[in-house]
This record gives C-alpha cells, structure tokens and sequence, in this order.
C-alpha cells in the first residue's frame, strides 16, 4: 500500500495541538518532540495542512491553531492534505514474465477490484473524524492517569 506515515504523523500533529494548545505555544519543535520526528518533517507537514485549510501557523508567538470544528474534520481531509501519491493506493510489482500467463495478465484481472478497495477505503476515511481521535485520546490519557 501507499499510505506513508504523513497520515498518521498529521493525526498526531492534529491530536497535539488541540491537546496542549489551550495552555502551551505549539511549535513545530514541540510537535517533533512528541512526535519523535525532525522539526524538518513537522514543519513540511504542517504546510500541507495549512494549505488544506486545517491549520492557521501564527508567526511569531502565536503558535498552530486548528481552523474547524473537530468533528468536521475527516480523516480523508487529512489524507488528501499529506499524501502525495494518491492515484493508486496499491502498487503492482514490475518485472512480470510476459512467457507466463499469469504474469502477463495478473495486473488487468487485479486492476479493477483494486480499484474498488481504494474506493471504499477513501468512503471509510471520509465517515471517521478527527473528533473520534481526541475523544480517545483523552479518554486514554485519563486511563493511564
């Protein structure tokens, strides 16, 4: 499959901002340091999702704000801000034997049906909303005490 990990790096960036920016500046070093990951990355993610419309970056000592209501996020809007390779969630192997039956026709009877995943795949990313996450999430965070 060709999810990468800027879907779920997004998410986390998504969760950290509502979770501490009530009470603490969300800069994209914090973010790194929770996410475990180069500021680098977190600031080119965060431009995604700014051009998404998903967050405002307020320069300065402002900080990240989320720019809609959590339940109106979906996690297909977080997908089509971060992920770049789209078209074709899977990828055929190349290099098939054109002698062998199989390998010269795998990818015509494949093509269609994985087609149709992707297409349910995207309808279930559109029905989950971010809301879902935070309301675990702090619900975990309170579990754990």
């Amino acid at each position: 499959m060709q999810i990468s990990t800027k879907f779920t790096l997004a998410i986390h960036i998504l969760a950290a901002v509502e979770y501490f920016g009530k009470t603490e500046k969300v800069t994209s070093d914090f973010l790194a340091s929770s996410i475990g990951s180069n500021p680098v990355i977190i600031r080119n993610l965060m431009s995604d999702l700014r051009n998404a419309g998903l967050i405002e970056i307020k320069r300065g000592p402002g900080g990240i704000a989320i720019t809609r209501p959590l339940n109106q996020i979906t996690f297909y809007d977080v997908y089509e801000a971060v992920e770049k390779n789209k078209e074709d969630l899977f990828r055929f192997h190349d290099n098939t034997n054109p002698l062998c039956p199989v390998g010269r026709n795998i990818h015509a009877a494949l093509y269609d049906k994985l087609q149709d995943v992707q297409k349910e795949f995207e309808k279930s990313l559109q029905k989950r909303k971010l809301s879902d996450v935070i309301s675990d999430l702090y619900r975990e965070i309170k579990n754990a005490g």
